[in-house]
């Protein structure tokens, strides 16, 4: 079995050099200080989506988050013993808090999922075949690319109503093009190397091809844009929530405190920078596991 570079030119074999084993993978995220600390802030944050995710499918803890006691309402910090203060209603800004983190994060995951497989199954298809099968598919990537993400939602809430199902598809009718574009000009790159014509020598179908030997040598793009787009369906969620096209109240979503707190900003700050800081640390977080893993998966660029 011969190797040239990272790939190995034996039909037989992995396209692609097995994965580094996990205590290396480790040590190499430990050495990039960068994705190390997105690494770090990213398990909290999970953490905390799991915890919010628990919260909201649990009946008998929806009282933590949704009742409501005008007495303290705009409580500050550590008042009547709510660590992050309440909201007009009187209502817990921590666990309101962590079940926001949940709804955003089971948004962005979802719209990643399936912008992630689209983008995969599209791009290779595209880059690997080529000819007219490439040009439909670009010009429906360049038109989908072209579309205001914003609009799409407004006609997907038209249709189906506000909520978290028309969120999803707004989010991921719009970025799996993104995917699809850097996946297409990888694999088109990679279709003319010597392992993918030694496989079509040996009669191999294109199918096991990009399965097998393109899909493999992408999937390091893939995972740091993966993260990347976590962040930006974050965003996009909030923004929806915001103006008032995503999940509904009692449900809490993090755009929606933001926008309720606002009204209160001038002598009650917290309910709405408590959510709007939570955004913006688990968008920090992301984006530097996103720069470290580029780091690591790139041999071009600096580990350290």
């Amino acid at each position: 079995m011969a190797v040239t570079g990272d790939f190995v030119t034996d039909t037989e074999a992995p396209a692609v050099v097995p994965p580094r084993r996990l205590r290396e993978a480790l040590s190499l995220l430990y050495q990039n200080k960068v994705g190390f600390i997105g690494a770090i802030l990213t398990v909290i944050v999970f953490a905390i989506g799991i915890m919010g995710a628990v919260l909201l499918l649990t009946p008998s803890l929806h009282h933590l988050y949704l009742t409501q006691n005008l007495s303290q309402s705009l409580d500050g910090p550590g008042v009547s013993g709510h660590l992050l203060g309440t909201d007009e209603y009187g209502r817990d800004l921590l666990w309101r808090t962590i079940a926001g983190v949940g709804v955003s994060l089971l948004v962005a995951v979802l719209t990643t999922t399936i912008t992630l497989f689209l983008g995969l199954a599209l791009g290779s298809i595209a880059g690997y075949f080529g000819g007219k099968v490439d040009t439909v598919v670009r010009a429906v990537i360049d038109l989908t690319w072209g579309f205001p993400l914003l609009l799409v939602a407004v006609v997907i809430a038209g249709m189906l109503g506000p909520g978290l199902r028309p969120v999803v598809l707004a989010i991921s009718l719009v970025i799996w093009a993104g995917f699809a574009r850097v996946v297409r000009a990888q694999v088109r790159s990679l279709r003319e190397r010597p392992f993918v014509e030694a496989a079509r020598a040996l009669g191999t179908p294109a199918s096991k091809i990009i399965i097998r030997h393109m899909i493999p040598n992408v999937m390091g793009t893939v995972l740091v844009m993966a993260s990347y787009y976590i962040a930006v369906s974050v965003i996009a969620e909030a923004a929806f929530s915001f103006i008032g096209l995503g999940v509904q109240p009692p449900t809490p979503s993090l755009g929606q405190m933001i926008a309720d707190g606002t009204n209160y900003f001038s002598y009650s700050f917290w309910p709405a920078v408590v959510p709007g800081v939570m955004i913006a640390v688990m968008v920090l977080a992301l984006n530097l596991l996103g720069d470290g893993l580029r780091d690591i998966l790139d041999p071009r660029l600096k580990r350290f």
